[in-house]
């Protein structure tokens, strides 16, 4: 796996930030915030673009790329693979599969700016090509010389999780051995944060306390943060992984997914379609939902989708909803969109590998309506064996994926 975050660089910072829960959200610095309202998110800091992209192609490329890159390189590092010495016959085999949700919306943004001021010479001879969705995957597929299926999900805020689901169907299916997976995402752009501000989602109330702005599940919550970042893991069939002894973070077991047919932004509120998705995730993992441990939520830090989270908890799992251990870290990194879920995922495969649970931070006073175990503001040493990641998106989106940990 690899990891590029609001809160830690590279999979050992991102790691010490979540399970200290240490907050990435600052004051925007990618424009001057100065005119709208919201001027927190959760930006990646203390990163440079130009190790992963050449100075003279910056600015034909979108920051979403040397995201990718970076979380793309250290996942296949960690995984133990040297992509350029494999053979033609296993690149064929290995896929390139991301979700994003906008993809690089920021940088078409930045060229349509420069037109309508009449710039046209500044304008990037790549601003249509760029600006194709499809070209993150792309991208990566070249760099790494990776030529099986190379393809971008766009799902809103679902995107990466059903891009692990995507690739789990591929490589059950056996036309893959192995994928790169996850998504990437890079939002923070005047347009695009201005066009969330008139959804009046984000929350506005915490500029002189950014680190306290996302506030999952909290009765003073009052809209998520915006966030960019990345997050790739090296999916792989597992006698294949065996057989060249690669460490393996956890089993993948199940996904699931759904639509809520409810409304355009706004979730079911008795949360069928969630419920829907999650009851999937656990019929194809062949795991009873009393084998569940813990859920990575989705915990986005707004009224309607903690509440409709909860509900769907209660839902699956009843009773034993109450003894059943969920976190958000977007409360930590804010809302990263189409790389949400894969860098949750990420969180989720260290939490089965190390045993401890993320925290949800800045949880203070709970919302009467969402009267669950959050593990609140610290981590916690928890025996868990098998456990599950949630997303839902804009126009009731579902995703859940399961995984295990393996037995050593």
């Amino acid at each position: 796996m690899g990891t590029v975050s609001p809160n830690g660089v590279g999979n050992a910072a991102f790691t010490e930030g979540v399970l200290q829960g240490r907050s990435g959200v600052r004051r925007i610095s990618r424009f001057d915030p100065s005119e709208i309202s919201v001027q927190i998110a959760g930006e990646v800091r203390d990163f440079d673009e130009l190790a992963w992209v050449e100075k003279r192609e910056r600015k034909h490329v979108s920051r979403v790329l040397p995201l990718a890159l970076a979380a793309a390189t250290e996942a296949l590092r960690d995984a133990g693979i040297d992509s350029a010495s494999l053979p033609l016959e296993q690149r064929r085999r290995f896929g390139v599969i991301l979700g994003s949700g906008g993809g690089s919306q920021e940088f078409t943004e930045e060229q349509y700016r420069l037109f309508f001021h009449q710039q046209y010479k500044q304008m990037s001879l790549f601003c249509v090509p760029t600006g194709v969705m499809g070209t993150l995957s792309s991208e990566l597929s070249v760099r790494f010389g990776l030529r099986g299926p190379s393809h971008v999900v766009t799902t809103g805020c679902t995107s990466s999780t059903d891009a692990f689901g995507y690739s789990l169907r591929q490589i059950q299916s056996g036309r893959l051995d192995m994928a790169l997976s996850g998504g990437a995402d890079a939002p923070i752009a005047l347009g695009i944060v201005k066009g969330f501000l008139l959804m009046k989602i984000l929350t506005d109330s915490w500029n002189q306390a950014p680190e306290k702005g996302s506030r999952p599940f909290s009765v003073d919550r009052d809209g998520f943060v915006l966030g960019e970042g990345a997050g790739v893991l090296v999916l792989e069939e597992l006698e294949h992984a065996r057989q060249r002894d690669a460490t393996i973070y956890a089993e993948v077991l199940g996904f699931g997914s759904s639509f809520d047919a409810y409304g355009v932004t706004k979730p079911d509120p008795e949360a069928r379609g969630a419920a829907r998705a999650i009851e999937w995730a656990l019929k194809e993992a062949r795991v009873d939902h009393r084998d569940i441990d813990y859920i990575n939520a989705h915990g986005t830090s707004t009224r309607l989708n903690d509440q409709m989270e909860t509900v769907a908890v209660k839902r699956v799992f009843g009773e034993g909803s109450r003894a059943l251990p969920l976190s958000s870290i977007k409360s930590m990194v804010g809302h990263l969109i189409g790389a949400a879920g894969a860098v949750e995922a990420a969180a989720l495969a260290l939490t089965l590998k190390d045993g401890v649970l993320p925290p949800t931070i800045n949880l203070t006073q709970r919302d009467p309506e969402c009267d669950l175990d959050y593990v609140p503001n610290t981590a916690r040493d928890y025996p868990i064996r098998t456990a599950m990641s949630t997303s839902f998106g804009f126009g009731g989106q579902n995703a859940a994926l399961v995984m295990r940990r393996l037995a050593s």
